[in-house]
């Protein structure tokens, strides 16, 4: 299951045998992180549904639940993004695979023994574990493709993995209709699944297989921390609003429609955010492979600042379409954000390292940095509007922060990646095409 010798840089070698094997690899890395996604954010759903009675939780509470396993799912990104060069791609999709098991059984304890509200918490912690399959699997896929089709390849398997958070908050409800317990007992055939799926059809790569000394020397790239701070930007917002929008939509529009089933649980618009930002991702890295990541970056901090101002608009008129259309203005251009942001990382190290295999390591380890610094965002978002709402009453301070926040991006961006001067005597080789 080790493949010795891999190199699909050679049209040959690829059109013959890697694309068959990068595709069979890809659509089982897909499954095991769009199960990955799903059990990050499961807390954004079960809160909304846990009854009074049991669980008196005040909205901050609440919102330490949602917010608490993006922390942890950022800080196990490091972690998990090396151990693809240690353990190899298959052996560790199989083992994040088995691990998610520990958060399904934390919340199937949780809500049949309603224990403290510390010990609820540490259960909602625990669902971290999905949130670093994230950086693990796509560090995996990048050594798989060749440069001229990362940007999609890694934007599919995103993409994979993000609409685990939509098809999580549709379906959950349905089945949290049958009991809360049934909420965790649901993952555990899929995640077996999973795990069994990536033994027996992956393969682990030597080229991929580092010493952490090399993978470490990318932390001394200013392009890292450029990078790093961009992403909290679209992928930090894209998984802090999954997270807080089913909650803010029920604060901030208690009459917005919503499904109903059984007796306690409803669907709600709310799926239909992350959904849009997923499926739109691999669109972001697509149109960055034909125009330039930088250039997609810039056009989605715009979007994202108007789409704040759209929010900030909505709740002082009180309108839910234009709230909701704000909501999917910032879900999309997150989502495309995700994608060229991605994009951008391989491209820039490939112009600027000594040779490719220089190249490849340093990206890969630079998407899990970057990935673990980014996902930071989804557990900032969510804690700035719930403080926006006890030192306010509102959620509209929080967004005009965040449209601030956007705005700074947008200038990083183009100071460093658009400016002519960077293009022609930093960057030359992504002139015209990449970045």
């Amino acid at each position: 299951m080790t493949l010795s010798a891999w190199d699909p840089e050679d049209r040959e070698f690829w059109a013959s045998t890697g694309r068959r094997i990068a595709r069979r690899n890809l659509i089982f890395s897909i499954f095991a992180e769009h199960l990955g996604f799903s059990v990050w954010t499961l807390w954004s759903v079960v809160v909304v549904a846990l009854p009074p009675a049991l669980f008196p939780y005040s909205v901050d509470q609440k919102f330490w639940l949602v917010a608490l396993p993006n922390l942890i799912g950022a800080l196990m990104r490091l972690p998990y993004t090396f151990a693809v060069t240690r353990f190899g791609g298959r052996v560790w999709t199989t083992m994040s695979a088995l691990l998610l098991l520990i958060p399904v059984s934390g919340l199937i304890f949780a809500v049949t023994t309603q224990p403290p509200y510390w010990v609820v918490l540490l259960c909602a912690a625990t669902a971290g574990f999905g949130g670093g399959n994230f950086a693990s699997s796509m560090t995996n896929i990048s050594f798989f493709y060749p440069e001229r089709e990362k940007g999609t390849a890694l934007g599919l398997n995103a993409a994979g993995g993000n609409i685990g958070i939509s098809t999580m908050q549709f379906f959950v409800p349905l089945v949290l209709a049958a009991g809360l317990v049934y909420g965790g007992l649901m993952w555990l055939p899929l995640i077996l699944a999973a795990a069994t799926c990536a033994y027996l059809f992956m393969n682990n790569l030597a080229v991929a297989k580092a010493p952490f000394k090399a993978q470490f020397a990318t932390v001394k790239r200013a392009h890292t921390w450029i990078m790093s701070f961009l992403y909290i930007g679209t992928f930090g917002s894209f998984l802090g609003y999954s997270a807080a929008f089913p909650l803010v939509l029920k604060l901030q529009f208690p009459q917005a429609p919503v499904w109903k089933v059984g007796a306690t649980a409803m669907i709600t618009l709310a799926f239909t955010g992350p959904l849009i930002g997923s499926l739109i991702r691999p669109v972001g890295g697509w149109l960055s492979d034909k125009f330039g990541g930088a250039r997609v970056t810039a056009v989605c901090f715009v979007l994202m600042g108007l789409g704040s101002y759209g929010v900030v608009t909505a709740v002082g008129a009180k309108s839910l379409p234009l709230f909701l259309i704000s909501f999917w203005v910032l879900f999309t251009a997150a989502g495309a954000g995700n994608g060229s942001t991605y994009r951008m990382i391989p491209a820039i190290f490939a112009a600027k390292s000594a040779d490719l295999v220089t190249a490849k390591r340093e990206s890969a380890a630079t998407l899990g940095i970057a990935g673990a610094i980014g996902a930071l965002g989804g557990f900032y978002l969510p804690r700035a509007i719930s403080d926006s709402i006890k030192a306010t009453g509102g959620i509209s301070t929080a967004f005009t922060w965040f449209a601030v926040m956007y705005g700074t991006c947008l200038a990083v961006t183009w100071w460093c990646y658009l400016r002519r001067r960077v293009l022609v005597e930093r960057l030359p080789s992504l002139a015209h095409a990449t970045v």
